[in-house]
């Protein structure tokens, strides 16, 4: 089968490129892969190096101008490739394969990701679900819910949750998370409580609801913990409000690291308290690792874990929960251990990369049928 995997973003690109490089590194060596992303992406230079496949810079621009000259070269590339199917990961690059496929000879199928929560009500929307989905993916079941609640819903939706490379993802010894902490963090002491999240620094990310939680506890408690957030550094904005809670000391961002396994394996706890989530590669990461890991009620955030088993569960922006958490591992820091070994079976028996990749096959398998 010939498939092209399309993206659209520059930067960072969050768990878009952490999925696009597990189906890259994942799917069968007889696939034909192409991935198409802007060239000043990570994506894209992680899939150049990644040894399989073909990579090739496009972009996917809402401006009706340079919007037309690239359907107008997608249209070209398609008739020329004759590409089986194409993943489509995000609204944009959705919308110029549809367009670029219409009237073509030979027009791929077209498989669509939803990644996130945004409303699928628009004009746009119905467009593409009429005229340019032959199935839809869904990463969680609460997003299954939505796209059965909209202008899909007569369209195949299947649940594919993200997989994680147990391999790479898991649990460091003490000798080893003292070296990665003096990496990361300098000399602290051993009982300093370490709180880290690769989910980034968007507000939205409920960074600074774990803050202000610690910004509310004695000055004796706030001594034994560190926050750490791995990400693009944040916003000017959010600098100031980090700073108006006294404890920035207490805090550490990294910047955007290509390798998160270090922060997360100087880590004793893993947070994403997301406003807005659908289901979260950064938590499925530091449950691996054997984070006990703090979660927002939101979205398909609440999939990953069990409340009180592998890690807690806590109203969306509710600070106060968040302390109550922070009190208790601070008054019993031992049942972190147990919750981190709960963590590791879990995610050996739920985030396994070979269904993530079975399953997205056979969505692939069954379009073409």
């Amino acid at each position: 089968m010939k498939i092209l995997i399309t993206d659209i973003h520059h930067g960072n690109g969050g768990g878009h490129a952490t999925y696009v490089m597990s189906l890259l590194r994942g799917l069968p060596t007889h696939y034909d892969i192409t991935v198409a992303a802007p060239a000043s992406g990570r994506l894209f230079r992680y899939a150049s190096h990644a040894g399989r496949g073909k990579v090739m810079p496009a972009l996917y621009s809402s401006r009706i101008a340079p919007l037309a000259k690239e359907i107008v070269k997608l249209r070209a590339f398609l008739a020329q490739e004759r590409y089986d199917l194409v993943h489509v990961n995000a609204s944009a690059d959705h919308r110029h394969v549809m367009l670029a496929s219409m009237g073509l000879r030979h027009p791929p199928k077209i498989v669509w990701t939803k990644h996130n929560l945004k409303p699928v009500a628009s004009v746009g929307h119905r467009l593409r679900a009429k005229l340019g989905t032959d199935a839809v993916i869904a990463v969680s079941d609460y997003v299954r819910r939505m796209l059965q609640d909209s202008v899909y819903e007569s369209k195949p939706i299947y649940v594919v949750r993200h997989g994680i490379d147990m391999a790479a993802f898991r649990p460091v010894d003490l000798a080893e998370k003292r070296r990665l902490r003096k990496l990361l963090l300098g000399d602290i002491p051993d009982d300093t409580l370490v709180l880290g999240s690769t989910a980034g620094t968007d507000l939205e990310k409920g960074w600074l609801d774990l803050v202000a939680a610690v910004a509310g506890l004695s000055v004796q408690e706030q001594s034994r913990i560190v926050v750490v957030v791995a990400g693009d550094p944040p916003r000017g904005d959010l600098v100031r409000r980090l700073a108006d809670t006294g404890v920035q000391a207490r805090v550490h961002f990294t910047g955007l690291v290509d390798d998160i396994r270090g922060v997360l394996g100087a880590s004793d706890i893993g947070f994403v308290l997301s406003y807005s989530e659908s289901l979260s590669y950064a938590c499925r990461e530091a449950l691996a690792c054997g984070l006990p890991t703090i979660i927002t009620d939101v979205g398909g955030l609440p999939e990953n874990l069990s409340h009180g088993r592998e890690g807690w569960i806590v109203p969306v922006k509710d600070v106060a929960a968040i302390q109550a958490v922070l009190h208790e591992v601070l008054s019993d820091p031992r049942r972190l251990q147990p919750m981190g070994q709960a963590a590791r079976r879990h995610s050996e028996s739920a985030f396994c990369p070979h269904a993530f990749i079975e399953q997205t096959t056979a969505v692939y398998e069954s379009v073409r049928s």
